[in-house]
């Protein structure tokens, strides 16, 4: 995805939940299975890392922008449940989000923006043509 992209769809978004989440798929590259089992508890604000859960039950760590920090820690002081969970849905009951509640929010907010294609894989796939092209050997970004 372009830069003037990302910027699009940053400013398309109504909410600062979908914000919090389109800013940790853009700096993180994580997959979205991983971020729907984020809790808040995993988040390490300090060091702006987490910890994530991917394929075959490996954790790996990964780092988050500052900008990502912001917005997350701002999604959640509008937060008035309880549950756990990093991300959840915007109604009663609150309820974890889940792939296919963050895959709509995502194509959703990319036809907002009229851009084709939007999902949350491609923020990963353009996190790691990034590293490349900033000059990160392939197996780097494999690590990442």
């Amino acid at each position: 995805m372009t830069d003037e992209n990302l910027e699009k769809l940053r400013d398309i978004c109504s909410n600062v939940r979908d914000l919090a989440i389109l800013e940790l798929l853009i700096s993180t590259g994580m997959r979205v299975g991983e971020l729907t089992r984020l809790n808040i508890a995993d988040m390490n604000f300090q060091e702006k890392s987490c910890i994530v859960l991917g394929k075959g039950n490996s954790e790996r760590e990964v780092y988050f922008s500052a900008k990502s920090k912001m917005y997350i820690k701002k999604y959640l002081e509008t937060r008035t449940d309880n549950n756990e969970a990093l991300f959840v849905s915007l109604i009663k009951p609150y309820n974890r989000l889940g792939i296919s509640g963050i895959e709509i929010a995502i194509r959703n907010i990319g036809r907002e923006a009229n851009i084709n294609k939007v999902h949350p894989h491609k923020f990963r796939r353009t996190m790691a043509t990034r590293a490349i092209d900033k000059g990160m050997t392939v197996e780097q970004v494999q690590k990442l």
